[in-house]
């Protein structure tokens, strides 16, 4: 019998045998299974009494079978397991009969039989197999008796076409859907060759020729140590390893490990240990499994979520509806899946929705027995569960919390030195990339931000350095001045100050006060919450706080703020109320695309989220002096 290639890293649709449920042995048994003994006459029944079960402990009796009705099914037997919701199912060998499954049910552990399209030979589908054919598989599973939906008859080719000669079992008999061949192929089928002929084309020949396509070669990408550093320094270059993650790394791995593992129950460092673990299943020293990523910021709807893992297992697009369905049964009833499925949830909280459906399905799936679901959780801020989510949710979270804190100045070194490891010419100075690490974790400590100030500084001294031109002048060499072509300090000055004076941060710079106070208090409940969204009562509850916190040399500020949360008087002869300023100042936010809110309207229960990134808010806004002389800081 053909073995399942344990290499296999592909993700592998489940087989199943048709079979019509209305020819079902057990539809009219009685609803509960009955031990059978080693020492058990064939016309004697044992109902499982506590009697029973003090007699098989005095005479050590083994439970060899079991029967419900007339059926009866024994150790060694081929059976049929139900497939929820089709005319399908399982077939699978009976290994031995547990008492209790630890769920109060009568259950056996199966060992399962896999057809041809769970078989791949070099990850691709085999095409040397046999109609009827299955294959033994090193899988086993402890499911319930009541799964169990007849019996299966397994035989070996030569009996199946002494049988059957033509190789198939008609309709009208018994065994049709029953019967499977059970060989190992001695060659592969004989693949068909189309027929080759001239294709002729009616259309006019060219009568110009195409030009070949271009191609750079490495040595004209990466001729410089310029492009070399620039190419490092870039943010999708992926390093030989992840400096200063290497404790987050190994609790990462030593989790991971111990949960794909058989029989056991932030995104840079989580893709870095699937790639490990990856290599480790391809050199056997680990179990297969499916590897999905779903990121809450590529998705327009956190339902789509649903569809994303449902592609991810079957291969198979669906609906969010569709999928939800199937991943319920598919995790809620027993089949001979074996391969764990890690499912990386990156943004967390924008997966929130209103009644939190979507994260309480994905961390109870886990929970089920069938189910052989991993979630990873990663979110930016720690206690996002005691926050946000219900206490359904929180309860069914794992007790693993691994924090990622920002990086420090030092850190960061380290990390840019890593990347310019290598690079010819010595081209940054130390001291530059301890100013840009200085810099950056005092505002942040994203490493991505201190990659891209080291990388513009790069470009600069790229274009400082003096040239090599194929035919040198001394006219030249006079008038144009030489730059020395190292990242020096001044450099990296240089790439900041281009970093924090892109256009939307002199947009944000140029804002008048009330629409500062919005971007603000909005950037500060964000911190607070922990979630991208919000309401814009809650933002003017910030700026409310912000007016209680005014400082008495500014008893004027606290007051024109006041009168732009509560609105105005038109004047004494016409006491009509208009829209307070600070309303007016979020319809302009909206108007230059600076936040979102819900219909375009100024109401206390309307969304508001940022339209742009946050560092780009407080980088603007952090040595703003009206701000500061307010006691807000950013």
């Amino acid at each position: 019998m053909a073995p399942i290639n344990s290499e296999e890293n592909t993700k592998r649709q489940l087989s199943k045998i048709p079979h019509d449920l209305s020819d079902d042995e057990l539809a009219d048994a009685e609803p509960s299974w009955q031990w059978i003994y080693n020492s058990t006459p064939t016309t004697e029944r044992s109902d499982g009494t506590q009697s029973d079960r003090k007699r098989r402990k005095v005479t050590g009796d083994r439970i060899v079978g079991a029967r419900i009705g007339q059926f009866e099914c024994r150790i060694g037997d081929t059976v049929m397991l139900k497939a929820d919701g089709s005319n399908e199912a399982w077939i699978a060998l009976i290994c031995e009969f547990v008492e209790d499954d630890g769920e109060g049910e009568k259950a056996a552990n199966f060992m399962w039989f896999s057809s041809e399209k769970e078989i791949r030979s070099r990850d691709k589908k085999r095409s040397d197999y046999y109609p009827n054919e299955l294959y033994i598989s090193p899988s086993w599973d402890i499911n319930p008796l009541a799964s169990i939906n007849g019996k299966a008859k397994i035989m070996s080719q030569d009996g199946f076409l002494a049988k059957y000669p033509q190789g198939k079992v008609p309709r009208n008999d018994p065994d049709f859907g029953r019967g499977s061949v059970a060989a190992t192929p001695t060659s592969r089928r004989s693949q068909a060759t189309p027929g080759s002929r001239v294709k002729r084309s009616a259309s006019k020949r060219l009568e110009f020729t195409p030009l070949a396509t271009r191609k750079l070669s490495p040595s004209q990408v990466e001729s410089s140590p310029f492009q070399i550093a620039r190419s490092r320094l870039h943010v999708s270059s992926v390093p030989a390893s992840l400096p200063c993650r290497e404790g987050e790394f190994s609790l990462v791995y030593s989790h991971l490990e111990a949960a794909i593992s058989d029989g056991t129950g932030k995104t840079a460092t989580v893709r870095e240990v699937v790639s490990r673990l990856e290599e480790a299943v391809g050199s056997d020293e680990l179990d297969d499994f499916i590897f999905v990523e779903i990121n809450g910021m590529k998705i327009t709807d956190p339902h789509q979520s649903y569809t994303l893992l449902w592609e991810a297992l079957k291969g198979e697009r669906a609906s969010p509806a569709q999928a939800l369905d199937h991943l319920e049964r598919e995790f809620s009833n027993p089949s001979p899946r074996r391969i764990p499925c890690v499912v990386l949830m990156d943004e967390l909280d924008q997966l929130v929705t209103k009644n939190q459906a979507v994260m309480y399905n994905f961390f109870n799936w886990p929970t089920l027995r069938h189910s052989r679901l991993i979630v990873l959780a990663v979110a930016n801020t720690m206690d996002l569960p005691e926050r946000t989510l219900s206490n359904k949710i929180s309860s069914r979270l794992g007790l693993t919390r691994i924090t990622f804190p920002g990086y420090n100045h030092e850190q960061l070194m380290k990390i840019i030195q890593s990347r310019l490891e290598g690079v010819p010419g010595n081209i940054v100075d130390p001291d530059a990339i301890q100013f840009a690490s200085r810099k950056v974790a005092a505002v942040s400590g994203d490493a991505r931000r201190a990659l891209d100030i080291c990388r513009r500084a790069v470009e600069l001294a790229e274009a400082d350095a003096p040239s090599d031109p194929a035919t040198p002048s001394k006219r030249d060499s006079q008038t144009q001045p030489k730059g020395s072509g190292r990242v020096t300090i001044a450099t990296i000055k240089k790439a900041i100050n281009e970093a924090t004076t892109n256009p939307i941060q002199q947009h944000l710079r140029s804002l008048p006060l009330m629409s500062k106070l919005v971007m603000a208090a909005l950037l500060l409940r964000i911190r607070r919450t922990g979630l991208a969204e919000t309401t814009f009562g809650d933002t003017l509850d910030e700026i409310h706080r912000a007016c209680l916190r005014a400082p008495a040399a500014l008893p004027g500020v606290a007051a024109v703020l006041n009168n732009g949360l509560k609105g105005t008087q038109m004047g004494s002869q016409r006491p009509m109320t208009r829209p307070g300023h600070i309303h007016t100042a979020a319809l302009e936010l909206v108007a230059a695309g600076l936040i979102n809110l819900e219909a375009q309207r100024a109401e206390r229960s309307s969304k508001l989220r940022l339209s742009i990134a946050d560092d780009e808010v407080k980088m603007a806004l952090r040595d703003d002096g009206d701000l500061k002389a307010l006691g807000i800081g950013v």
